[in-house]
């Protein structure tokens, strides 16, 4: 495994959205951010491990970023932009306290994403062929045990609470462009 990509997945993807996060917000104080990318980063260095140490072949297929299918293709250059405002917006809405959410929807959300991550890591155990592409891959087959017996497609709940639900882990945002996306390209599946 290139230890480069593995550098940039523990600190320079953390930085950046802390960078993100408090630039706009002119501030450190932005609490409910620090809560926030604990309850990102922490899950994610853990599956990170994991992958490295039990399933490289599946950490190499998760880095893997260039889709081959041109509906796929649309979706992640359409998502680029509102993924960035998704990060940069609750900074200035800090800043310029746009909007207010209680302190207990931000610990139950964060609570949310930090199980959003747990769960996403027993899709990631349970399907070794979980790639970040659209592939099937020679060996392949239908997972129907672990999270895939509850749910027919686990790593989109994962992916919702981990951030569909950006508006609340922050308590601001205005509108959650994650939410808004996300939502949309499930759909697109259904």
């Amino acid at each position: 495994m290139a230890k480069k990509i593995i550098l940039k997945l523990l600190i320079i993807y953390p930085v950046f959205v802390c960078v993100c996060f408090f630039l706009p917000a002119g501030s450190s104080h932005f609490w409910e951010a620090w809560v926030y990318s604990v309850a990102l980063f922490i899950p994610m260095a853990c599956t990170l491990f994991y992958l490295v140490k039990n399933d490289p072949a599946l950490l190499e297929r998760r880095l893997k970023l260039k889709e081959k299918e041109e509906k796929q293709k649309l979706i992640v250059r359409l998502y680029r932009i509102p993924f960035l405002l998704g990060f940069l917006v609750p900074g200035f809405d800090y800043r310029f306290n746009w909007s207010y959410i209680p302190s207990v929807l931000v610990v139950i959300a964060n609570i949310l994403v930090f199980l959003g991550y747990f769960w996403i890591f027993l899709v990631f155990r349970e399907n070794t062929y979980t790639s970040r592409i659209v592939e099937v891959e020679k060996g392949q087959k239908v997972i129907s045990t672990g999270p895939y017996s509850i749910v027919r497609h686990p790593m989109y709940l994962g992916m919702i609470s981990c951030f569909c639900l950006h508006l609340l882990h922050l308590a601001h945002g205005g509108l959650s462009f994650h939410m808004y996306f996300c939502l949309f390209f499930l759909f697109q599946e259904f």
